[in-house]
């Protein structure tokens, strides 16, 4: 990997706790409405900035992102943001609870992407490119770093801890109760040096963030950008895989397709599933979920054939379950398209599935066991793609600390 610093706008210290924000892509805008209020400097003023327009302005058009920079530039013109002399790598870490996770922030060239040394395992929606693409550049600027994991190197390990035992830039919690802790690194040449040996960069989260970069980058181009233009660089939190997590991805469909409770059971069982009765929700068995219907808890099991085993998509719970049981007994035959099918990140846990349930937002829930940080790089590794809603990643990395300019 060829790794480059950059000079970054970033909060001054006593604002960083205030400016930065959740990503623009886990919330509506009502939530970013609300978690705004009251704080003229957070960030999402300029990552949903449709929150200072009108209700009913469409939030993809040219008055949406001008009013992102128009606020991106307050934030400068208060001093709020300040701009490092020189070009710099960063370390960011979050604690979560017992977890623990440092990345290098830094900057990945967009040939990386486009040449496959940066390796993505989900499809993205051209809706969402156009949007983040727009809002690169209008702003000149990446406001959100992309999450990309990579296989660990115990040179890169070192580097990083030495580097970590300095006076941050920042340390602060954020109302979610993570903490968030940044440091300038020193040794710029070692760690670009150390990250040569590694081979590629795998996308965890942020695909349309990547391509977006991409296509920012190729536009400029086009606009006549030279080859070492800050536009064809894209800004990366690169953590080792070691240190990452994958929380599960549950499933919840609003109705069981005509059938009753007892009939989709029934069904179940001819379609070659194991099914028990159990007190509490299991996630951590092989080749099993746990379902929530109104009556309770019950345990699916399903044989998976050699096969299915040596395929990296196939083995998946999540593709056995949309396989095997989804498609053909609840006509879920798309989940990316069909409203009778919504998603809920694990970080609500499963007592969320038997809410949903309790009040008739969904007929059915499925507890899934988290997919792993090596089957979703097996799977990248294999140039496939991942079912949608595979992986759901905690904690969350916080926009406006580290700001890419070009």
């Amino acid at each position: 990997m060829k790794l480059r610093p950059f000079s970054a706008l970033r909060p001054a210290p006593e604002y960083a706790s205030s400016i930065s924000s959740l990503p623009y892509d886990v919330m509506n805008r009502e939530e970013a409405l609300e978690m705004a209020a009251g704080n003229p400097d957070s960030f999402l003023h300029v990552v949903r900035s449709e929150i200072d327009c009108p209700p009913e302005t469409d939030p993809h058009c040219a008055t949406v992102y001008n009013k992102a920079k128009e606020n991106l530039e307050r934030l400068i013109r208060e001093k709020k943001l300040i701009r490092e002399e020189a070009p710099s790598f960063y370390l960011y870490r979050q604690i979560m609870g017992k977890h623990r996770q440092t990345a290098v922030v830094a900057c990945c060239s967009i040939d990386d992407y486009s040449n496959g040394r940066i390796l993505r395992h989900e499809k993205t929606r051209r809706d969402k490119e156009d949007d983040r693409t727009e809002h690169i550049l209008t702003l000149r600027a990446q406001t959100g770093q992309i999450f990309l994991c990579y296989q660990d190197r115990e040179t890169v390990k070192r580097l990083v801890e030495e580097e970590s035992a300095a006076d941050p830039l920042y340390d602060f919690t954020s109302p979610d109760g993570i903490r968030h802790t940044v440091w300038r690194a020193v040794r710029t040449a070692e760690i670009a040096a150390a990250f040569q040996d590694v081979p590629y960069a795998y996308i965890a989260d942020g695909h349309h963030r990547t391509a977006a970069s991409f296509r920012a980058g190729m536009e400029m181009r086009k606009q006549g950008a030279a080859e070492d233009a800050e536009s064809n660089f894209m800004m990366a939190c690169l953590f080792p895989a070691s240190e990452l997590s994958i929380l599960p991805y549950h499933r919840c469909v609003r109705d069981l397709n005509g059938l009753t409770s007892r009939d989709f059971l029934l069904r179940a069982n001819e379609c070659g599933f194991s099914i028990s009765s159990i007190p509490f929700p299991e996630v951590s068995l092989d080749h099993s979920c746990s379902v929530r219907l109104p009556e309770g808890w019950y345990r699916f099991s399903w044989p998976i054939t050699e096969k299915q085993a040596a395929d990296p998509i196939a083995r998946l719970d999540v593709t056995r379950l949309q396989e095997d049981l989804l498609a053909p007994i609840l006509n879920i035959k798309d989940p990316r398209i069909d409203p009778r099918i919504y998603f809920v990140g694990g970080i609500r846990g499963t007592t969320a599935l038997e809410e949903d349930v309790a009040k008739g937002n969904a007929a059915v829930a499925f507890a899934m066991r988290p997919t792993t940080i090596q089957q979703m790089m097996a799977i990248a590794d294999a140039g496939e793609t991942m079912p949608p809603k595979s992986t759901w990643f905690e904690p969350k990395l916080r926009s406006g600390l580290l700001i890419h300019t070009f």
